[in-house]
């Protein structure tokens, strides 16, 4: 059904739309909710409407709404203020759940003698590469035509299947996957979002038969949680998007399923442009209706319905076709710098540096320097490259690394600062922020510098470099500074609290002791174990050889 006239379709007024927690809102009721919001916008002066609803029905009935009175429609990514503060001159209405009351108290409007444009026009911002957001002004039509390639290519594996989502609404994936797609062919869409497995789970026992839109983040998160080995019913089809799923959590899934997820390549710019099923085919091909071939610089190069024109798009992949008219990825072409005279591509060092058996994961950043800008690698480690770290040490991994990497790159351009963890933060997206990367290498002047991090036989274990210029060893002691103890024990609930929230909830501290000053400068290295039965977390400081400082952190936990 063409979304342009879906207000105004004949559809069963009983047809649900969308699945809440244990009841369903159907087709009357979106178009119902949709006039409210007609008779709420009508009152607002400005043609563009930001909408900030976390609710994806909500947002759906805002969105159509937006369309139905003319008005167009803005979807910023986040509703931080800082971001909307930003996109301020972008929009003339926000609408957030703060306005939902208001909106709860309007008379429906009337819809008769209403229509839709199919080229009403909708605005998405997405990540640019300067750090400001950026706009990407798409038509309905686009969606329209993207719709209808997802109908003829799944849509009768799908049949009436719901879809459950772990990823937002507000990003042209979530948006078209989880809002227009189920609209458009009659399917609900899940209310609640699912986090984890046994979410997930709750939300199958509820609906049954269901597909899942997710990010390749959560696909690879989900394999280590409760739930996963038991969930059932099993989904008919998992969708991912935003990044390349691990070949090893395509096989997980696999396994487990019967079927490798099913995964989605394009942009917030093209639209859906490829898919593949990794345990078929670690190749791409074309969605229906997409043509695609390589430009001379090996850029994928598309023409396709979703652009709204008729023209070729280059995009920034660089590609390699098979002789079936498959490619592989080869890394982004706008990710080429250039380091002592010498180009470096920053996916190829990420790529290489995925070879090796103690690397998950790589993201490699431009760092500047006080003479030259150097290459700084942020490195998800596998258990084995844990395992090695906390045997030999940070500098020794490093250097093992730095070998490894030196037998695909020249010397010259090999990294100069090493960050590890056992996970890269990907958003709900599946996106890594650029700023998220290049953080990882800022000393923080109000705190600790995290200089590897991993989990090891039920423990967590750090090494952070104490700061010359925290500002806490500022009359502590004059002539001799050493770090305060207090601040060992709020840097070992920080960290703490970022894998077991409720331990910011401290009730008192325990088998306190302090062995060992710290100085400025100082490399500490902490291990962090929790106690979720007895609501406690134990940490030990080491400074070289030395104990620094120990002690158990009581919590309140859950209410």
């Amino acid at each position: 059904m063409a979304l342009h006239e879906l207000l105004w379709a004949a559809r069963e007024d009983g047809t649900v739309v969308c699945l809440d927690e244990a009841s369903t809102l159907d087709f009357r009721a979106f178009k119902a909710r949709v006039a409210a919001y007609v008779s709420w916008l009508e009152l607002q002066t400005g043609q563009r409407a930001a909408l900030c609803l976390d609710d994806p029905f909500e947002f759906a009935c805002a969105l159509f709404a937006s369309l139905a009175c003319g008005k167009e429609p803005v979807i910023p990514s986040t509703s931080t203020p800082a971001y909307l503060a930003m996109l301020g001159s972008c929009y003339d209405v926000l609408l957030t759940a703060a306005e939902l009351p208001v909106v709860d108290a309007c008379m429906g409007a009337s819809m008769h003698g209403r229509h839709i444009d199919p080229q009403a026009p909708l605005t998405l911002y997405t990540s640019g590469s300067s750090g400001v957001p950026k706009a990407v002004r798409k038509r309905l039509a686009q969606f329209d035509a993207e719709v209808r390639t997802l109908e003829t290519q799944w849509g009768a594996m799908l049949g009436q299947a719901p879809m459950l989502a772990s990823v937002p609404h507000r990003h042209i994936y979530g948006l078209l996957f989880r809002v227009f797609w189920p609209l458009a062919a009659g399917r609900a869409f899940d209310r609640a979002s699912c986090a984890e497995p046994l979410q997930l789970q709750a939300r199958l026992e509820r609906v049954g038969r269901a597909a899942v839109v997710s990010s390749p983040s959560h696909l690879d998160r989900w394999l280590a949680l409760p739930g996963f080995d038991t969930l059932a019913p099993a989904p008919c089809a998992y969708f991912s998007s935003g990044g390349a799923l691990g070949e090893e959590t395509a096989n997980a899934y696999a396994s487990r399923f019967g079927a490798a997820p099913l995964e989605i390549y394009g942009s917030t710019e093209t639209g859906g442009i490829a898919w593949r099923r990794r345990d078929l085919s670690d190749a791409w091909q074309a969605v229906p209706g997409a043509e695609l071939k390589c430009d001379a610089d090996g850029a994928l190069v598309v023409r396709s319905p979703h652009l709204g024109h008729d023209d070729w798009h280059r995009t920034d992949d660089a590609v390699a076709f098979d002789e079936d008219g498959r490619f592989r990825l080869k890394g982004r072409l706008d990710r080429v710098v250039k380091l002592d005279g010498k180009r470096v591509s920053l996916p190829e060092i990420e790529t290489h540096l995925a070879r090796h058996p103690y690397v998950t994961q790589a993201a490699a950043v431009v760092l500047p320097g006080a003479a030259r800008e150097r290459l700084g690698v942020w490195v998800a480690l596998t258990a084995e490259g844990s395992a090695a770290l906390l045997e030999s040490g940070r500098v020794v991994l490093a250097k093992t690394l730095r070998t490894h990497l030196g037998e695909y790159v020249d010397a010259v351009v090999l990294p100069r600062r090493w960050r590890f963890c056992s996970a890269l933060p990907f958003d709900a997206r599946g996106k890594l922020p650029a700023a998220a990367v290049a953080a990882a290498f800022d000393a923080r002047t109000q705190g600790m510098e995290v200089l590897a991090q991993c989990a090891h036989e039920g423990a967590l274990h750090y090494e952070l470099r104490v700061p010359p210029t925290l500002v806490h060893f500022a009359g502590h002691f004059p002539g001799l500074p050493i770090l305060p103890g207090v601040v060992q024990i709020d840097w070992a609930v920080q960290l703490g609290a970022e894998h077991w929230p409720e331990v910011r909830s401290v009730l008192a501290v325990e088998r306190l002791k302090f062995m060992a000053p710290v100085p400025p400068g100082a490399i500490l290295h902490l291990t962090l174990a929790h106690d979720e039965a007895r609501r406690k977390m134990r940490f030990a400081f080491r400074l070289g050889e030395r104990d620094s400082a120990s002690g158990v952190i009581a919590y309140q936990g859950a209410a």
